[in-house]
């Protein structure tokens, strides 16, 4: 495999399909002459990629990435999806979609259609249908009812924040997907601790549509980490796109998506112990791990079947640390941090490990 392993996860996905406003997919400018465009402020490149309708398109997704992620191979539960080679997306633009991702001769394909939710892997030749009932729907939304939740608000929100210790510029154009694009870039002040170097998104100049990113860290000349659109179609989608009939012979299982009282209630005292620590660019995350899901961390399985250990793999990956905040594993790669503490604290960011001792500590 290229040293600069590939993958591609749920974030990507969901970015992929518009779903994130700037955090979106994007790439360096390619080679070739750049497209000559109107001339477009920063603020102004911004606020219509801000205010742009999600559309329907087809499209290839490519992601590259060197985070310097350890090698953990079958590993840890999942470990396979860091392998992923690309990506098709297709989306109507009102909420059905379908993703498939490739890896070596095997695919993964999940189709979201309404209350319904496929999910198939020709390597084993297994489909699943979730049904998710009307209720949860509900609930859902009932939560989300009068809540600035569309992407293009919670993106302004968002590039809010990091726009007061930014320096955000147009630096010209490039070709992405055989589209024109302008491209943004976003820097860190120099008063911001953080990791990063820059990060570059590349936006449509007809649809305002991010098709690519690059994150630069600091040390480093070539992306951390790059995803691109190599190829895409904006166009109505046919119906058939958004259905899924399993192959001849699959294995099929059918269930309803639930919610367990004991994992909400554990859901529910995790979210209440998440904090934010400092903010822009060298914001920090901390929270704690009910003792619960620590316990069942231990009844985790790779994929062998094999049973995993969850500290036996910390001290494999991460490095031991202590402070006046306890002691703990700590993992880095080029773009973040994070901190597991003995007791089940947590603290992670696009920052040096400094800054997050110091979160664990802050009161």
């Amino acid at each position: 495999m290229d040293p600069k392993r590939k993958a591609i996860t749920a974030a990507v996905v969901g970015t992929a399909l518009g779903v994130g406003g700037l955090a979106v997919v994007a790439m360096p400018a390619t080679a070739g002459d750049a497209p000559v465009l109107p001339q477009i402020s920063a603020e102004e490149l911004v606020q219509s990629t801000l205010n742009a309708k999600p559309l329907a398109f087809d499209g290839k997704v490519k992601v590259n990435n060197d985070l310097g992620l350890p090698q953990v191979g079958s590993t840890l539960p999942g470990a396979s999806a860091l392998s992923i080679d690309s990506a098709q997306v297709s989306t109507d633009g009102a909420g059905k979609s379908k993703v498939s991702l490739t890896e070596g001769s095997s695919q993964q394909t999940i189709v979201k259609n309404g209350e319904a939710v496929w999910e198939y892997n020709s390597k084993d030749n297994s489909a699943t249908k979730i049904t998710i009932p009307a209720d949860l729907s509900k609930e859902h939304q009932n939560k989300v009812d009068g809540k600035a939740v569309d992407p293009a608000t919670v993106a302004s929100e968002l590039l809010g924040k990091v726009r007061e210790s930014s320096t955000i510029a147009v630096d010209g154009t490039s070709s992405v997907a055989n589209r024109s694009a302008y491209e943004l870039v976003l820097t860190p002040k120099p008063t911001e601790r953080t990791l990063l170097r820059e990060i570059r998104v590349a936006i449509d100049e007809q649809t305002r549509m991010p098709l690519r990113l690059t994150v630069l860290a600091n040390g480093t000349s070539s992306p951390a980490f790059e995803a691109s659109f190599s190829e895409i179609n904006f166009a109505n989608q046919p119906a058939s796109n958004f259905e899924f009939t399993p192959p001849k012979g699959a294995k099929v299982t059918e269930k309803a998506a639930e919610v367990d009282p004991k994992n909400r209630e554990l859901a529910e005292q995790a979210k209440s112990e998440v904090k934010v620590v400092g903010d822009g660019w060298d914001t920090a995350i901390t929270g704690k791990i009910p003792a619960d899901a620590l316990a069942k961390a231990g009844d985790a399985k790779d994929e062998q079947g094999r049973q995993v250990d969850p500290k036996a793999l910390l001290s494999r990956f991460a490095k031991p640390v202590s402070g006046a905040w306890g002691s703990g594993w700590l993992l880095t790669t080029k773009v973040g941090s994070g901190v597991l503490t003995e007791d089940g604290r947590y603290a992670v960011g696009a920052v040096p490990e400094q800054v997050l001792f110091e979160a664990l500590a802050a009161k």
